[in-house]
């Protein structure tokens, strides 16, 4: 019985092993946003100058508002390296001898080799080299288009936006999420922000299927 209970915990660790690391991705971020109400607006007298569709006839097509939509041009370049060196050298001598031992010291020099001398009787050196050297380099590069949706006007007017969008193609599922603050100068006259405009801006780009799964350990 005890064997077959080895067995089964060498089963259980094993598969654990195996198993994939989890997805950082907060969940909350990647269920889809739920669609904003919009309060009825008056309809406009017959013959005006702009229609029903703009809300003014001075006022551009950006987001500005709770609800509206913003394009997002990601453009993500990152790199980083670090290279380090150390040697070190140590070396060490040391001498020792007995000049006075009870009138001793002189039937020393009569034993064995003739050159042995009372005032020199330990002679030792050490030394200690190290050498070592690590370099280490990694490059990201993200490029992307992703429309998102501005959920609140924060009091200095900037907005903050979220979205993500999620393509999937034969069974693989490619996950992108983004939310940040942005403020309305850098909204485009075509409603297009940059990504390096986006205060704490957080971006995920994960997959789901079998060939992310293939780029996993495990």
């Amino acid at each position: 019985m005890l064997k077959y209970r080895f067995v089964l915990l060498f089963l259980i660790l094993f598969l654990a092993a195996c198993a994939g690391p989890a997805s950082k991705v907060d969940l909350r971020e990647v269920e889809p946003i739920a669609p904003i109400m919009s309060e009825p607006v008056a309809p406009r007298t017959a013959g005006s100058l702009w229609t029903e569709s703009r809300g003014g006839m001075f006022i551009d097509l950006k987001g500005r508002t709770v609800g509206d939509i913003i394009t997002v041009v990601i453009v993500e370049k990152a790199s980083a390296s670090k290279e380090a060196k150390t040697e070190t050298d140590r070396k060490s001598t040391m001498q020792a001898g007995i000049t006075d031992l009870f009138g001793l010291e002189k039937y020393i020099e009569q034993i064995g080799n003739s050159s042995v001398s009372s005032a020199s009787l330990v002679d030792a050196t050490a030394s200690n080299d190290f050498e070592g050297s690590g370099k280490t380099s990694r490059k990201e590069n993200l490029l992307a288009t992703l429309t998102t949706q501005v959920v609140e006007v924060l009091p200095n007017g900037n907005l903050k936006i979220r979205g993500n969008k999620t393509v999937t193609v034969n069974s693989d599922t490619q996950i992108v999420t983004l939310s940040g603050i942005v403020r309305p100068t850098d909204v485009s006259p075509h409603n297009l922000v940059d990504s390096k405009n986006i205060l704490n801006a957080r971006i995920a780009y994960v997959g789901e299927g079998v060939i992310s799964d293939k780029q996993q350990p495990g």
